[in-house]
């Protein structure tokens, strides 16, 4: 039994804050849905899918899911472990023998598929270097948002070239582990990433329009960047600067594209599209206890720190990361309303969603703006209108 959730002058608060957030031009378009015990109060929609086209924003405008897509794919791993065609600690070398990274000494260590799952396997991602000293670019590594028309196999050998950043499982980076992790499954799974996606999820949640097609290119939202006086349309190629520490600069390269080229790969950390309505629906399962897509058992590994206490970087004080999410370990220093347990992520094309098990809560944030929609004021002020908090 959930601890009892007010919903009275809810759905009031956060039309408040999105309404806002579209009148100062931090966002372009947005909708949120929340649901209290697997029954939605909140069915918000507000500004446009597509600015130009004077297109207003709906619950069921299909947006390019980003890393949506990581706790999705894992939800598979989990699925066809339950089945017995996977284990966790199984090493990726049962699946991808060629994927051998070695770590900066020269020798080849052991990655396990549960070292993928929590982002301990030492692997990265190319916007997390300094611009100018990036081995990752050096490379021509795919982050999965980018480079339309890549195979993942042609991918995976680049990212296998490239020393690992650290031993698998000393360390947390966040990473194109669900990458890998979408080649294994297809070799566990023995089919593509996106039949198995629709098989053990899709399927199962009634999913039409949520997955790693585009059936109708015109009905998907064009992705927008933050910008001032008012967000910028990203184009076919689109670079944003990303401050790191010690004053220097990284870039995430954006080709929204991408998703139309079926030469690109099924990228497990970044490649689904998808809609409001339906993802609500997959964080409405995790938050019940996994039907009908996982056992108890699997769903309730969203909601259990994986990690021990690795750091995970001054944002994420307070937090620590589950198989899939990250789980609040500690709602003061995290600085969050959300129980303890509670487990959360974002997606880098402006979106955010949370599962609060003990609450009942499941929240999704979807927007068409980078990254205003994904973290910050304006996710932070739809979560605290959704919790009452001040």
């Amino acid at each position: 039994m959930s601890e009892a959730m007010p919903v009275a002058g809810m759905d009031a608060r956060v039309g408040q804050v999105m309404d806002a957030a579209v009148a100062r031009g931090r966002l372009v378009g947005a909708t949120v849905l929340v649901s209290v015990d697997g029954k939605t109060v909140v069915r918000r929609a507000a500004g446009l899918a597509n600015r130009e086209a004077d297109a207003p924003m709906g619950p069921d405008t299909q947006l390019r899911l980003a890393s949506l897509t990581k706790p999705v794919v894992t939800a598979v791993a989990l699925a066809l472990a339950e089945q017995g065609a996977l284990a966790l600690e199984d090493p990726v070398t049962r699946f991808l023998p060629d994927f051998r990274p070695a770590c900066a000494d020269g020798s080849v260590p052991t990655i396990t598929l549960r070292h993928l799952l929590t982002h301990t396997a030492g692997l990265s991602y190319g916007f997390a270097f300094p611009r100018d000293d990036n081995p990752y670019t050096g490379a021509g590594i795919s982050d999965g948002i980018a480079e339309p028309g890549m195979a993942l196999a042609d991918n995976l050998a680049r990212l296998a070239s490239v020393p690992l950043l650290f031993a698998p499982g000393t360390g947390w980076a966040y990473s194109l582990a669900l990458d890998v992790m979408g080649g294994v499954l297809e070799r566990a799974g023995d089919a593509t990433l996106p039949e198995l996606v629709q098989r053990h999820v899709g399927a199962k949640l009634g999913w039409t329009r949520t997955g790693f097609a585009v059936s109708d290119p015109a009905a998907l939202c064009p992705a927008y960047a933050d910008g001032r006086p008012l967000p910028v349309a990203m184009g076919a190629r689109y670079v944003m600067p990303r401050q790191l520490g010690g004053g220097k600069v990284s870039e995430i390269v954006f080709a929204p594209d991408r998703v139309l080229d079926p030469r690109s790969y099924p990228s497990g950390g970044a490649g689904m599209v998808g809609t409001a309505e339906e993802f609500l629906t997959f964080v409405e399962a995790l938050c019940s206890g996994g039907g009908p897509i996982l056992s108890p058992e699997s769903a309730a590994l969203f909601g259990q720190n994986a990690i021990g206490d690795l750091p995970m970087g001054p944002m994420n004080a307070g937090m620590g990361f589950a198989i899939g999410a990250a789980v609040v370990r500690d709602p003061a220093r995290a600085r969050t309303p959300v129980s303890p347990g509670g487990f959360t992520w974002g997606g880098v094309y402006g979106h955010q969603w949370i599962a609060d098990p003990a609450r009942g809560v499941a929240i999704v944030m979807l927007s068409n703006t980078a990254l205003a929609g994904m973290a910050g004021a304006y996710p932070d002020a739809v979560r605290d209108a959704v919790y009452g908090a001040r």
